[in-house]
């Protein structure tokens, strides 16, 4: 008898436990949104979304005798993002899409922002005057995503380095896709 006593409450144990891992958040309203969830009482905070400016640099070398580089940088205005994550704990996002019957590594970017006193930079690509372009430098975040709700991702991070990052989100049906919009948040 004490040990079916026993026995039971390991599983009513092992059931919660299970439970408390579930989240029950609400999907966030718009496509692009981004919504972290607490792992100390699974409540959403919603990420601050900025737009971002795209500038285009070529140095004076190239300017001067045609030998050089131009680079393409998006810029987020502000040092820092106003959500701050504690990287000791795990990360889990939840992203809204137009559906989410496309693999989200195709549609989602998180990336790692390089930051000065003024502003957040990521640089998209770069040109020589030797023909070579590299694009897609973005300093990539990897992640594990899955469906969430309806229309939106549960992305869980695989690394948590202290740093300011940014996620984009692309429509593959193209109905949103009107200027650039980054949901900002920042590891500590």
């Amino acid at each position: 008898m004490k040990k079916l006593c026993f026995l039971f409450c390991l599983v009513l144990f092992a059931v919660s436990g299970l439970r408390a891992q579930e989240i029950d958040c609400p999907e966030p309203d718009f496509i692009g949104e981004t919504v972290f969830v607490n792992p100390d009482d699974g409540t959403p905070v919603k990420l601050e979304k900025q737009t971002v400016l795209l500038r285009s640099r070529v140095n004076a070398t190239g300017i001067m005798f045609g030998i050089g580089k131009a680079k393409t940088k998006m810029i987020v205005e502000g040092p820092s993002a106003a959500v701050r994550l504690d990287g000791s704990k795990p990360i889990r996002l939840i992203v809204k899409a137009v559906d989410n019957d496309t693999d989200p590594m195709a549609i989602i970017n998180i990336f790692r922002f390089e930051h000065s006193k003024k502003q957040r930079l990521a640089e998209l690509s770069s040109v020589s005057s030797f023909g070579s372009v590299k694009s897609g430098k973005l300093d990539y975040v990897p992640f594990t995503g899955q469906k969430y709700g309806e229309s939106s991702y549960l992305l869980t991070l695989d690394e948590r380095e202290p740093g300011e990052y940014g996620i984009t989100v692309r429509n593959p049906n193209n109905l949103d896709e009107k200027s650039v919009i980054v949901s900002t948040f920042a590891i500590e």
